[in-house]
């Protein structure tokens, strides 16, 4: 006899497949619309280029002229994207004149001196600009004027080295020609690293892999105070270093100068030494020897950048370091570059701009302005009303509104977003609420909730006057009461997430589809490559619908400006970007998504999206008489004690285009190994004959090739019971 088949919207993973009878249990690239599942929409490049490093960070934007703007910051780069075309703003840090370039025979390495120190590490970008003088050699002028090159190697404080696209063929460069170099600030690595913990150190020595850099400015024996070096994003907050055989203890590390600060000279039993510009400059941050457990639980960021704009100036602030401007406004925006905010924070956490009272709010910042030893996590500062990079901006006073506030709950400020009357803010531990009262406070402060911090700086999102974001303890959302929302996926998520890649989790809103996707780490990977989906227009408390899958998108906004959600995509398998010479951090793909039905990569290159969803298990009950004899109709959902036959299945698609395929998969037992029937389904199909016979038996629905689309409807199941053995 015919029965409908329905299950419940959502996926739920909390259970087994046998326990998830009448639900969804599992798929990859799908959504449910109305409470159906289908196939989520395609995507395809923007602007033919491959970006240097991870996207982390994107931002839409228009100006007075109606001007749009895509910005995108990578861990290497800051670029803007306008009319299908990329340009490269990124800041630079500073620009050394009198370079010369030594090259060698047969090989593509190519020695760069400069006349004072660089300050660079290690995969470091630099700008050559003012070549001159090179002849005989396969690398010209041209070769190197306006050119952007990786830094293969840091030899010392006034060297480095790049690899040529090609061998030196021609007559070698020795010190050759006259060059300025403009090294671009450093915004951090590709992935988050973890510190070293137990059994990671190595007998009598350091740990293999330990961070290192150079140092930029001579200590002597009597040097307490600040030690500059080339590049400290590697190393943590607070901790260790070894320049030599003499070990020294910081407690501040201002990844934006280099500056470790504090501390004390010839800790661990070592002694206080001079050391030289250049000598090498080594974390041992929780060092240990064999058998003994770390002390430390070291985490080290990230490169990120956090956007936002006031007016038509792009903010652009590198997490943990200084923040920059770029105005869109000129005619030759395009052929500018961004510049630091004067007289604004040097090191800080988070930024975002007020609104509508257009205040600049640094989170985690300076307690001293321009001063990055005194950066502070829980410590907020705000500008002046309307003015970011004015000398008094920032200070306060009782005739402007700048101001300052530090937070009570926590160890550090992890994010901050706009909301629609208030910003919420959240701590590692809590979440407060900032509001705009005016003068003479500008802004009131309400802690709102706590056991509820954020997990990751960008794992939450606001939409319609609600907050939501994944917290240490789950899933969380703010209407004006803070609520702990049902998750039937929460397991799967957290027993698979990356702990130490959280500061990789973006939040990203789909406003076309009613959802909220958080792409993430999973447990074996440091490049973003799992998402867990919640649909919030049509979830309930007792019904919340909640998908996960494989889509990888490294940074995502909605379709505020343009008028479909865009995303980036980063693969460490491809270093071929347009703009950088010897990158070897990987690239980034810019998407626009939800547009027709296939997956357009790099090129050109149409492929199917790999879309499938599986039911829990399903099985029948067949009633009995008070003389045990069988009565009434088979019904689905049974407890198993009858095997169940199906002879035949008619098919239901709201949408279908192509074929897709439907699979029976059968089980005698819970644990018995399970067999699968496939069938082809075409948008002529009225029936399939199946002849599967099993106690339980799950659905499956999925496409494999191009061009194929799907919305499910109501299966109908022809079933009997066929006995009990």
């Amino acid at each position: 006899m015919l029965q409908k088949l329905g299950f419940a919207p959502g996926f739920n993973k909390q259970v087994t497949e046998t326990g998830a009878e009448g639900q969804w249990f599992d798929g990859d690239n799908v959504r449910f619309r109305y409470g159906t599942p289908e196939k989520i929409g395609g995507w395809s490049q923007l602007g033919s280029n491959k970006l240097t490093g991870a996207g982390r960070a994107l931002h839409h934007f228009d100006n007075n002229a109606g001007v749009k703007y895509a910005a995108i910051g990578t861990n290497r780069l800051l670029y803007v994207y306008s009319g299908g075309t990329f340009y490269d703003i990124t800041p630079i840090r500073v620009s050394i004149t009198g370079v010369e370039f030594t090259s060698t025979s047969s090989s593509p390495t190519v020695t760069v001196t400069f006349p004072s120190p660089h300050g660079m590490v290690v995969d470091d970008i630099i700008l050559f600009t003012g070549v001159t003088g090179l002849s005989g050699s396969t690398f010209t002028n041209a070769t190197f004027e306006d050119v952007k090159f990786m830094a293969t190697s840091v030899p010392t404080s006034t060297t480095i080295t790049i690899t040529m696209a090609a061998n030196e063929t021609g007559t070698p460069l020795s010190l050759s020609g006259d060059a300025t170099g403009n090294p671009f600030y450093n915004i951090g690595p590709s992935q988050q690293l973890g510190g070293f913990g137990w059994g990671t150190a190595s007998f009598g020595g350091t740990a293999s892999g330990i961070a290192t850099t150079t140092l930029s400015t001579a200590l002597t024996d009597t040097t307490t105070t600040n030690i500059v070096v080339a590049n400290s994003t590697a190393f943590p907050a607070s901790g260790e270093i070894r320049i030599g055989t003499e070990d020294i203890s910081y407690t501040n590390n201002n990844t934006g100068t280099g500056t470790l600060s504090g501390g004390a000279r010839g800790v661990n039993g070592t002694t206080k030494a001079t050391h030289s510009a250049g000598a090498t400059v080594s974390n041992i941050s929780a060092f240990v020897a064999w058998g003994q457990s770390s002390t430390d639980d070291v985490t080290l960021d990230p490169g990120l950048w956090v956007l936002d704009n006031f007016g038509t100036k792009l903010i652009a602030l590198i997490y943990n370091g200084a923040c920059f401007q770029w105005d869109s406004a000129p005619t030759n925006a395009t052929a500018t570059r961004a510049t630091i905010i004067p007289n604004a924070p040097t090191a800080s956490r988070h930024v975002l701009v007020s609104t509508p009272d257009r205040h600049l709010v640094f989170f985690g910042t300076e307690t001293t302005v321009g001063d990055p030893t005194t950066q502070d996590d829980m410590f907020i500062r705000f500008s002046d009303q309307e003015s970011i990079d004015q000398t008094d901006s920032y200070t306060v006073r009782a005739e402007n509104t700048a101001g300052t506030q530090r937070l009570a709950d926590g160890s550090k400020i992890m994010g901050a977003i706009k909301g629609r009357d208030a910003i919420y803010v959240w701590t590692d531990t809590a979440l407060f609420l900032m509001r705009f009262v005016g003068a003479p406070f500008t802004f009131s402060f309400e802690q709102v909730g706590t056991n509820c911090g954020l997990f990751g700086k960008n794992a939450c999102v606001e939409v319609d006057g609600s907050s939501y974001w994944m917290s240490e303890n789950g899933f969380f959302t703010y209407d004006g009461q803070l609520k702990s929302m049902p998750c039937l996926v929460e397991d799967y998520v957290y027993d698979s997430v990356n702990d130490t890649s959280r500061d990789l989790i973006n939040c990203g809103l789909n406003n076309l589809f009613g959802e909220i996707n958080w792409f993430y780490c999973s447990e074996n990977s440091d490049v973003v490559d799992r998402v867990v989906t919640y649909n919030y227009l049509d979830s309930s408390d007792k019904l919340p619908i909640w998908t996960t899958g494989s889509l990888a998108r490294t940074a995502w906004q909605d379709s505020s400006v343009f008028n479909r959600p865009h995303a980036t995509y980063y693969t460490t398998s491809d270093n071929n970007s347009f703009d950088v010479t010897g990158n070897t951090d990987g690239i980034t793909i810019y998407y626009n998504q939800e547009t027709g039905t296939d997956q357009i990569n790099a090129g050109g290159v149409v492929t199917a999206i790999q879309a499938n969803i599986l039911s829990g298990d399903f099985d029948i009950t067949q009633k009995r008489s008070n003389s045990g004899q069988t009565v009434g109709t088979p019904d689905l959902r049974g407890d198993g004690e009858y095997i169940m036959r199906i002879s035949r299945f008619i098919p239901d698609f709201i949408n279908q285009t192509g074929n897709t395929k439907v699979s029976f998969t059968t089980r005698m037992y819970p644990n018995s190994t399970p067999v699968t029937k496939d069938f082809s389904i075409t948008s002529d199909t009225t029936f399939k004959s199946t002849r599967v016979r099993a106690r339980s038996i799950a659905l499956k629905i999925a496409n494999t090739t191009s061009g194929e689309d799907w919305k499910l409807g109501t299966f109908r199941l022809d079933i009997a019971p066929g006995g009990m053995r």
